[in-house]
C-alpha cells in the first residue's frame, strides 16, 4: 500500500481514501477474496466471538458463504461441542431449516421463524417433511392453532445432490422461492431459495478437510488454558482465538505458549493442525511477542468497537487503519498475518483494512443486528425490529464469565468494566440477514480491487493507493435519501 502523502499522526478508517490506478480487471468476478491470514478462507471474513453475535446459526451461514464465526469463550465446553457437532453435521450448500412438528402452536412457530432469514418453517413428523409454514399463514390463525393446521404441502422438493443453478431453474419454472431439499427417504436435508442458489454460484463454502463446514473457537486467558484447548480441539474447532482485550500482557503470552503446546500434542496424535488466533494488540511489538509466543494471526484493535468504552475510560488504544498497517507489516516480517478486528461501519472499512494488510476482517456489532445473531428479536416502541448487543468487557458480559464464583467476587469483578452493557442493534429492512451484508460488503470490496488493478488480497494490498481526508472529504462521499 501506498500512501498520497505520508501522514502525521494516527488515522481511522473514516480519515483515508482509496484514488483509482490503472486497470486491467474487468469484472468484479474476476476478484479472488481468498483470505491472505493462512486459514485460505474464500470470503476474508469473520464474526466476532462475542455472545450477542457468534453461535451455530452464525457459523453455518457464514461458513456456507466462504467466513467464519468464532464461538464465544463464555459458553460452556459441552455446549460449544454441540454446537460444533451441528455445524459439521450441517449440509455445506443447502441452508439449514427451521423446523418444528406438526403439533407446534402457531405462537411457537413465529418465535422461532424469525432464527433464520429464510422466512419460513419446515414441518417435519417421523423425520419425514409434510409440509411448511409461512409467517402469513401462521398469523392468519389462532396462536394456539398448531403447524398441522396451517402448513401448506404445496412445496417444491429437490435432491441434496443436485446444483444451485439447477434448483434455480426448477424455482423459477415453478414460480416459487423456496426448494426443500430431501433425500431418497424423504428425510430434510437442508433448503435452498431462489437467492441462496444465486449465492452458491458466487460464494464458495469454508470446508474442512472432510468436506465439512469450518468454525472456530475463542478461549480465555484464565484457569485452566490445557484442558480449555484441548476440549476445542477435541469438539473440532478449525481456529483457536485466544482473546483478551490487552493482548500484549505476560499472561496472555503464557497462556499462547500454552495452547501451542496443546495444539502441537494434538496435531501429532491427529495429523490435524490448527492455527492459532491472539490479541488484542495495536503495536509491532505486540504482535512480534505474541508470534514468538506461538500465534500464527494476531488480532488487532484496542478500543474501536461499537460495543467498546476502554477509549473514553481509560485513553488506551489506537486509530484502526495504523493499527493495522503498522501490525500486518510487523506480522509478515515472520511470514505471520493480522485480523482487522473493530471499527467496520461500512464496507469500504474492510476495503481499507484489507489494503492496509489485514488477512482477514473480523465484524462484531453489524453483525449483531441480523436474522443469524444469537439474540432474541424485540420491538421498539415504534415497531422496529431489533436485536440487543453488548460488549464483551462490559458488565453483562462479566457477570456470565464469572457465574461460577463466589456472591462477592462477582459482585467485585462487576465494578470493573469496559463496554456497554445494552445496545439496540437494529435490523436493516433491506438487509436483515447475515448473506443480505455480506452481498453488500463482497460487491464493494470486489469493486475496490478492481479499482486497484488487483485480483486477490497480496495484490491489493500492494496496489492500493491511500490518501488522508478531511472530515468534509468523508461527508463529502455519503449518499443522500433525499434532495438537499
Amino acid at each position: 500500500m501506498h500512501f498520497l502523502s505520508q501522514p502525521t499522526y494516527d488515522l481511522t478508517y473514516s480519515d483515508v481514501f482509496m484514488v483509482p490506478s490503472r486497470s486491467d480487471v474487468a469484472s468484479r468476478l474476476d476478484v479472488d477474496l481468498t483470505s491472505a491470514d493462512g486459514l485460505a478462507t474464500p470470503t476474508p471474513l469473520v464474526a466476532a466471538n462475542m455472545t450477542a453475535v457468534s453461535g451455530r446459526r452464525m457459523a453455518e451461514t457464514m461458513a456456507r458463504r466462504g467466513g467464519l464465526a468464532i464461538i464465544p469463550q463464555d459458553i460452556p465446553a459441552d455446549v460449544v461441542a454441540k454446537a460444533l457437532g451441528k455445524v459439521k453435521h450441517a449440509h455445506p450448500v443447502f441452508d439449514t431449516a427451521v423446523t418444528v412438528s406438526p403439533t407446534t402452536t402457531n405462537a411457537e412457530t413465529l418465535s422461532l421463524i424469525p432464527k433464520r432469514a429464510h422466512g419460513v418453517a419446515v414441518v417435519v413428523d417421523g423425520g419425514k417433511v409434510v409440509g411448511i409454514v409461512s409467517p402469513a399463514a401462521a398469523e392468519a390463525a389462532d396462536r394456539f392453532n398448531q403447524a398441522k393446521d396451517v402448513m401448506s404441502t404445496d412445496f417444491t422438493a429437490v435432491s441434496p445432490d443436485l446444483a444451485p443453478e439447477a434448483v434455480f431453474e426448477v424455482l423459477s419454472s415453478a414460480h416459487q422461492d423456496l426448494a426443500v431439499a430431501v433425500d431418497d427417504e424423504g428425510s430434510l436435508a437442508g433448503i435452498m431459495t431462489a437467492k441462496g442458489a444465486l449465492r452458491s454460484t458466487i460464494y464458495s463454502p469454508a470446508l474442512d478437510d472432510e468436506g465439512r463446514l469450518r468454525a472456530g473457537v475463542a478461549v480465555g486467558i484464565n484457569g485452566d488454558v490445557h484442558a480449555k484447548v484441548e476440549a476445542a480441539l477435541s469438539a473440532g474447532a478449525d481456529v483457536l482465538v485466544m482473546d483478551t482485550a490487552h493482548g500484549h500482557q505476560e499472561r496472555m503470552l503464557g497462556a499462547v505458549e500454552a495452547a501451542r503446546q496443546v495444539r502441537d500434542e494434538f496435531a501429532a496424535r491427529t495429523g490435524r493442525h490448527v492455527l492459532i488466533v491472539a490479541g488484542n494488540v495495536v503495536t509491532a511489538a505486540g504482535v512480534h511477542d505474541l508470534i514468538e509466543a506461538g500465534a500464527d494471526i494476531c488480532k488487532v484493535g484496542v478500543g474501536p468497537g461499537a460495543m467498546c468504552t476502554t477509549r473514553m475510560q481509560t485513553g488506551v488504544g489506537r486509530p484502526q487503519f495504523s493499527a493495522v498497517l503498522e501490525c500486518a507489516a510487523a506480522a509478515a516480517e515472520h511470514g505471520k498475518s493480522v485480523w482487522a478486528d473493530g471499527g467496520v461501519r461500512h464496507p469500504r472499512d474492510v476495503a481499507l483494512a484489507l489494503a492496509a494488510g489485514a488477512g482477514s476482517v473480523m465484524i462484531g456489532s453489524w453483525f449483531a443486528g441480523t436474522h443469524e445473531s444469537t439474540g432474541y428479536i424485540q420491538f421498539d416502541q415504534h415497531g422496529r425490529i431489533y436485536k440487543e448487543s453488548f460488549g464483551m468487557a462490559s458488565a453483562r458480559a462479566v457477570r456470565n464469565r464469572t457465574k461460577d464464583q463466589s456472591a462477592f467476587s462477582r459482585a467485585r469483578a462487576a465494578l470493573f468494566e469496559e463496554g456497554i452493557s445494552s445496545s439496540r442493534m437494529y435490523l436493516d429492512p433491506t438487509r436483515p440477514g447475515v448473506e443480505d451484508l455480506l452481498d453488500w460488503i463482497t460487491s464493494g470490496v470486489r469493486s475496490s480491487f478492481t479499482y486497484a488493478g488487483a485480483r486477490n488480497l497480496p495484490e491489493f494490498a500492494e496496489r492500493a493507493v491511500v490518501g488522508i481526508q478531511s472530515g468534509s472529504g468523508f461527508d463529502e462521499g455519503r449518499p443522500l435519501a433525499q434532495s438537499w
